[in-house]
């Protein structure tokens, strides 16, 4: 093989380098993927994300998710929404289906060409989320420094929200590892910080699983929204204001989450795959 497409794409700023492996099957090592999401020795990314033909006959595109340490991610809200973009565009169609690990997730493009994307069931219970310990899980039993009292949510991973004064003055560099691996979490878990602006606004800072501080992260909007309702401290619908933009989240009344937000293609490139397999040898 000579070359590897990719496209370089971003949702708020949280940016991907997508690979369409449909129609040819490379299989990529953990150094190889690592080094494609590396930002100083390769294309860099928060995720790495690789299209594979469909699992189940009504999806249009299988999306897998590595994060820039290699591991794998359950969902990623913003990735799926230039994924859907992609897949619209080929199929001409207002409407695609992208299968992941977590299960399928309905795209619709809405107006001003945003993408709504419904991210599937939340899940609430302890086991669900997961947490290592039977416990409530609208009030996990976990703190650090200024930190305290979270919500455990999971939306195709993890989540764990934690309601603050102000968003900005949390140091989420030095926190956000650390409750990233706490034994609470067995999977580890993405930790976010939500400020509540109003009952319609959450100003939300993410560190996320394996990618750390990014500029948006979707499953983490929707965790929020989720866990803000839970607490009643807003209705069940809201703009999430992230570091990259915007996010409209709303909690349907079947206990699905919907995220509407926009998309933006970068650019595109080729990795020279012999040059891939040396620079990780």
């Amino acid at each position: 093989m000579a070359a590897l497409p990719f496209l370089k794409m971003h949702g708020l700023g949280n940016d991907f380098v997508v690979i369409d492996l449909r129609d040819r099957p490379v299989s990529l090592t953990l150094p190889q993927r690592r080094w494609i999401a590396d930002r100083r020795r390769g294309i860099g990314c928060d995720q790495l994300i690789l299209l594979e033909p469909p699992r189940q006959r009504v999806a249009d595109v299988f999306m897998r998710i590595h994060n820039p340490d290699g591991g794998e991610a359950g969902a990623c809200g913003n990735a799926t929404r230039c994924v859907a973009a992609k897949v619209m565009a080929e199929k001409a169609t207002g409407h695609v289906i992208v299968e992941t690990v977590s299960g399928l997730l309905d795209a619709d493009v809405v107006e001003s060409g945003r993408i709504a994307v419904d991210m599937g069931l939340v899940k609430l219970d302890w086991r669900e989320i997961p947490v290592a310990e039977p416990c409530d899980t609208l009030h996990l039993p976990l703190s650090l420094g200024p930190l305290a009292d979270p919500v455990g949510v999971n939306v195709g991973n993890p989540h764990a929200v934690f309601f603050v004064a102000d968003a900005e003055k949390v140091d989420l560099a030095s926190l956000g590892p650390v409750l990233e691996r706490h034994r609470l979490f067995p999977e580890r878990a993405n930790i976010e910080l939500a400020q509540i602006v109003g009952p319609e606004r959450i100003r939300m800072r993410v560190w996320e699983r394996g990618a750390g501080i990014t500029q948006a992260c979707g499953s983490g909007a929707c965790a929020t929204l989720v866990a803000a309702a839970r607490r009643k401290l807003t209705g069940r619908s809201a703009t999430v204001v992230l570091d990259g933009g915007e996010l409209l989240i709303e909690w349907l009344p079947d206990n699905h989450v919907r995220m509407t937000g926009g998309w933006t293609e970068s650019f595109r490139g080729e990795i020279d795959f012999a040059e891939l397999e040396r620079a990780v040898a």
